[in-house]
């Protein structure tokens, strides 16, 4: 188990690194006006666990108030689900859109500061453009909320950003309320390829760790000048001078603080191992490794540590660190106890699927003869994607109290033909595929369609 955040940096972490400051770019996301209402007769997903038959669920000023059954107030707007099944909004951990929108031109690649391999005072929506019609597919394919990450091609690549997927003029207005930050970290191929590729550093796996130790001890450094700085204020010592800011520093001793979540790309069970030591050197906490090809491996180690898997369904071999990939990998991770696996997208086009890449993997689990239901797959990309963000208190489930995120599908949402009917985001209808008024687009397309015309 990897041992608490105040290991080693002791009582540094009490100690705030910078000058007492508001928080930067912080969220102006306001939830759209909704009515009460009523889905009646589907068969529920609720998120953590439970399937309810012919049951019903009521929204009401943006919250889940009851789901199975329960008073229903005057005025609701009541929608027969007869048929029909209901999850909670589908959350996808790893995603590009807004960094690396459409259409796919170099105007637009936003999402890898390919200049050092530590660019950890880089934030990934500075790049994220909100007109990115991927938001609206995804939309439309049940998905209410996503970390937008920065690329992999460096150690460090700095902070993600979890968005609620609304349309708005500035990332602000999508930012999810008060979900912490993400810090994407990279290891393996992409780094070594890329600045080896420059006869930079690093250029082997051995020189990957050892910047990141680098870097992690350079943090500490900096969290303990702040610490003596604060003791000789506090003592009243007026010459004291703050230490000088540095914002690759800062995002690394957020993490050795606990308030950023470390997503690391990793694919092989090796180093995976490797990054869970060095955590527990510098004390700090792995959230998920992404991608990870070989977590079944070692799907044991990470339930013990309490880290999340985020997989793919089925993509593997696409590079030597790709190559030992089954298709049951999710499943094993999904471990009885303590289990964390999350199916992702990293895709602009997987992501209007997350739905039917849970069904490859829920079906893969079950023809090796694991015992997977509906209810149990759905929390791979609902209540275990909260968690790795950091949200569930607010979404992930359909429990009564939290946002009324919530997608009405056309059938069993992990068959092949079933589509998103309906789309609530705190509990306003954002999606009918019924209603062409509904099935919005961004004012790019708007503009390419006028132009069209």
């Amino acid at each position: 188990m990897i041992k608490p955040l105040l290991r080693l940096v002791g009582a540094a972490l009490a100690f705030c690194c910078t000058p007492a400051l508001a928080q930067p770019f912080p969220s102006t996301y306001q939830p759209l006006p909704s009515e009460p209402t009523l889905i009646s007769n589907a068969t529920i997903l609720t998120g953590d666990g439970q399937r309810l038959n012919d049951a019903s669920l009521l929204m009401r000023d943006g919250k889940i108030v009851w789901v199975g059954s329960g008073e229903t107030p005057a005025g609701t707007t009541v929608i027969d689900a007869e048929g029909r099944w209901v999850t909670p909004g589908i959350i996808d951990v790893h995603s590009h859109l807004g960094v690396y929108p459409s259409p796919g031109v170099s105007a637009h690649d936003d999402g890898n500061e390919m200049t050092s391999p530590v660019t950890a005072d880089n934030w990934a929506e500075h790049s994220v453009w909100p007109q990115d019609p991927g938001f609206s597919r995804a939309l439309a394919g049940g998905i209410t909320a996503m970390q937008v990450l920065p690329g992999s091609a460096n150690l460090f690549g700095g902070r993600g950003v979890t968005l609620k997927n609304v349309y708005a003029t500035s990332y602000q207005g999508m930012k999810f309320p008060d979900a912490p930050h993400g810090l994407k970290m990279a290891c393996g191929e992409n780094p070594k390829r890329v600045y080896g590729s420059r006869n930079q550093a690093p250029s082997t796996r051995m020189g990957n760790v050892a910047r990141y130790r680098a870097e992690w001890a350079a943090a500490q450094s900096y969290m303990r000048d702040w610490e003596i700085y604060d003791i000789k204020v506090s003592e009243g010592d007026k010459k004291a001078k703050p230490p000088k800011r540095d914002l690759k520093l800062e995002t690394l001793a957020d993490v050795l603080k606990g308030e950023v979540i470390v997503h690391m790309h990793c694919y092989r069970a090796d180093e995976m191992l490797t990054v869970l030591d060095m955590a527990e050197e510098f004390g700090y906490q792995v959230g998920t490794f992404h991608h990870g090809v070989e977590t079944y491996k070692i799907a044991d180690e990470l339930a013990e540590a309490g880290v999340c898997g985020a997989l793919w369904a089925d993509w593997w071999g696409f590079k030597m660190e790709a190559y030992d990939g089954i298709q049951e990998n999710i499943a094993i991770v999904d471990r009885p106890e303590n289990g964390c696996a999350i199916v992702h997208s990293d895709s602009e086009e997987g992501i209007q699927r997350l739905n039917q890449e849970a069904a490859k993997a829920m079906i893969r689990g079950q023809r090796a003869g694991m015992d997977i239901p509906e209810e149990r797959a759905i929390r791979w990309i609902t209540e275990n994607a909260a968690k790795s963000l950091g949200i569930a208190d607010q979404t992930g489930t359909l429990s009564p109290g939290k946002m009324a995120d919530v997608v009405l599908w056309s059938d069993n949402p992990f068959s092949v033909y079933s589509k998103a009917d309906k789309v609530f985001i705190d509990g306003a209808l954002l999606y009918d595929r019924a209603d062409p008024a509904l099935q919005p687009v961004s004012d790019f397309e708007l503009g390419q369609l006028q132009e069209a015309q």
